[in-house]
């Protein structure tokens, strides 16, 4: 396993507690619709996320030759972001979720990777200093 796997490990596990943290905090405190808005926010963007970097792994493996076009990157990451915009447009036109709800979630990878750098800066300043 690479540098690049176990810290896309670290990551994705990060992700789960971030939400899971997000989602009990909006249970208990906020309304049913804006828990739900966090809980399907980072659903969609916890696999937004997943599939992100399997693209990114797919089209920069390890060994240096890049296996897929540039342009089928492009056009796939375009996709993606289409229907990652139909899904969140359903979901707040159908009045299904609050938006600041969906908001809080859609935050949970970014949350994840703020508090994974911290916590390897953390780290590695206290392993620094003797």
């Amino acid at each position: 396993m690479d540098d690049w796997d176990r810290t896309y490990e670290s990551i994705k596990r990060l992700n789960w507690t971030v939400l899971l943290i997000l989602s009990s905090a909006g249970y208990f405190f906020l309304g049913h619709t804006m828990t739900l808005g966090i809980i399907l926010g980072g659903f969609i963007i916890i696999a937004n996320f997943g599939f992100f970097q399997s693209t990114v792994k797919r089209s920069f493996p390890s060994d240096g030759m890049i296996k897929i076009n540039k342009f089928l990157i492009i056009i796939e990451s375009f996709i993606r972001l289409l229907l990652l915009g139909a899904i969140i447009f359903i979901l707040i036109t159908r009045g299904l979720i609050d938006p600041i709800g969906l908001t809080i979630g859609l935050s949970t990878v970014v949350l994840s990777i703020v508090s994974y750098g911290i916590s390897n800066a953390w780290k590695s300043r206290i392993g620094g200093v003797s």
